[in-house]
């Protein structure tokens, strides 16, 4: 079965610096069924504006990941970090016992436009941590590429979690596969461009829940970007 979530219902607030959408319930929005899909807790899609960003602020007990789909974004954190993240690259902060960042857009004249994702960890009180994996263009192109996984498989940054993340970039009609082992569910988000799952048309900013479905194949009908998780 699956189930679509539109880009358009989701929580929307713009800021001016900052223009955020949430497809599960975060901070001011709340939506009783929209809480969280197995350990996937928030997909967040944030533009934030040049030289714009969020102070530093803390976190805990969560598995914190970054995809940037356009322009830069630099992180400072507790534990001495500072790193700037680029299309192609994933960024992950364990939370932990606690860990306090903040997240800019060094830009002056660039808006940077990425998802943030929380992934509920398997056990509390994990020791804080980060972690930044790029990865070539080429293999994001026309094909699944695994960048976050429990056991960092493949190059991919590590989670806390049996959850596997995959990323691809699909030009104009070409497509993707993947099975979904039984007793697994799936989720995909759609960050660009417009494909079917299984069929089912999706747009930018669309997402799906996948359940029942032995595998997938997502078809692209104009040049998009996917994420698709495999979920415990």
């Amino acid at each position: 079965m699956i189930t679509l979530r539109p880009a358009g219902a989701r929580g929307h607030f713009d800021f001016g610096w900052l223009d955020t959408r949430h497809t599960f319930s975060f901070g001011e929005y709340f939506d009783p069924e929209h809480m969280q899909f197995h350990a996937l807790r928030v997909i967040n899609e944030d533009r934030v504006q040049p030289g714009k960003g969020f102070g530093t602020h803390g976190h805990r007990d969560m598995e914190i990941l970054t995809w940037v789909l356009s322009g830069t974004l630099e992180h400072r954190d507790s534990l001495g970090t500072h790193g700037v993240i680029r299309p192609g690259e994933a960024q992950v902060m364990s939370a932990g016992t606690g860990i306090r960042h903040s997240e800019f857009n060094p830009s002056a004249s660039e808006p940077v436009h990425f998802l943030q994702i929380w992934i509920l960890p398997g056990e509390p009180g994990l020791a804080p941590r980060y972690d930044q994996v790029a990865f070539s263009e080429d293999s994001l192109q026309n094909q699944l590429r695994l960048i976050a996984s429990p056991d960092a498989a493949d190059g991919s940054v590590k989670l806390f979690q049996d959850v596997r993340i995959y990323a691809a970039r699909l030009d104009a009609g070409r497509e993707v596969q993947a099975a979904i082992p039984p007793g697994r569910a799936g989720f995909l988000h759609v960050a660009k461009g417009s494909v079917t799952l299984n069929g089912t048309a999706m747009a930018a900013g669309d997402a799906a829940r996948i359940e029942g479905e032995p595998s997938l194949t997502v078809a692209a009908g104009s040049p998009a970007e996917v994420l698709f998780f495999d979920l415990a």
